[in-house]
């Protein structure tokens, strides 16, 4: 069963994980004004694929090769991969970058339904509730009353974001099956990517015939790279390893990080400063995260009074 209170190496990793996805608002923000989403999501998968299966070899783990790993590949590339990049690319056509990041950040709450309802070791609870609104309404806070301006200015963008945080729910439980099977990070990694390029590319090459397209400049392959190996190829190996030991409730928790993830990275490479809001929103994540670890009400009360918080 995968423990609820994560540890602090799971923490350092799942921190580690919503840097690399807070980078993949930024990427796609820029690849979006070149290319059209199928056309960016099947690249994506396609060379993060490649990669994986370097590492793979490298590695040398051997290649599974039973029928039901590949199934449940295709499944996971369908529900982790394919369907939610796309949505979220097509989305971001429509809508803000920092719009679809707080949309996104919605995946948790579907998620602990899905679990809720579809696992028996993560059933709801009430510090998990708790903890999601307040980590949600810390992400509010971070992204300012502006961009709530624009909710409902494009519903369909909205709607694509908010269809791309289900799946993602979804997938969080669907791949808790690898570690029943023992595979180890790497393997599940490299095969969703493979089989969400092979449901992908031929589809990207019949409906937005990127043969035809003109070749991008520097700056839009710069971005390919960041978003296929680092927010790709390399987040999805620090996703499994979390998912196996943390599970899906849990690793669900990176959406709530991503946008302030996407923040700071702003700070740091674009050089933009943080508002005081953005210090008080980070503050309301860390309160809601420790909620939902547990933590918080165990803190919050004197020891002999302290209820034990059901996990």
């Amino acid at each position: 069963m995968a423990h609820k209170e994560m540890a602090a190496a799971e923490w350092l990793m799942l921190l580690g994980l919503s840097l690399l996805w807070g980078g993949s608002f930024l990427f796609n923000g820029i690849l979006v004004k070149v290319w059209p989403p199928l056309t960016i999501v099947t690249a994506r998968v396609l060379l993060a694929a490649i990669t994986l299966w370097i590492v793979v070899r490298l590695s040398g783990i051997a290649v599974p090769k039973s029928r039901d790993a590949w199934l449940s590949f295709f499944g996971m590339g369908l529900l982790n991969n394919a369907v939610p990049f796309t949505l979220i690319v097509w989305g971001q056509t429509h809508i803000a970058s920092g719009l679809a990041a707080i949309l996104n950040a919605t995946t948790p709450l579907f998620g602990v339904l899905v679990a809720h309802l579809l696992t028996e070791d993560e059933k709801l609870t009430v510090n998990r509730v708790a903890g999601l609104l307040i980590g949600l309404a810390g992400v509010v806070i971070m992204i300012g009353p502006a961009v709530l301006g624009d909710l409902g200015g494009d519903a369909w963008g909205e709607l694509a974001v908010l269809g791309a945080a289900l799946s993602y729910a979804f997938a969080s439980v669907y791949g808790r099956r690898f570690r029943r099977m023992g595979l180890p990070p790497l393997l599940p990694a490299a095969g969703q990517v493979t089989a969400s390029s092979l449901l992908l590319l031929p589809v990207a090459l019949f409906i937005d015939r990127p043969f035809a397209l003109p070749l991008p400049g520097p700056e839009a392959w710069a971005a390919l790279f960041g978003l296929a190996v680092l927010s790709t190829a390399l987040a999805y190996i620090l996703f499994f390893r979390i998912l196996a030991t943390a599970g899906a409730t849990n690793i669900m928790l990176v959406t709530i990080l991503i946008p302030p993830s996407a923040i700071l990275l702003s700070a740091v490479v674009l050089g933009e400063r943080l508002a005081p809001r953005h210090f008080v929103g980070m503050l309301a994540i860390g309160l809601g995260l420790l909620a939902i670890d547990g933590r918080l009400w165990r803190l919050s009360m004197p020891r002999e009074f302290s209820p034990e918080v059901p996990q």
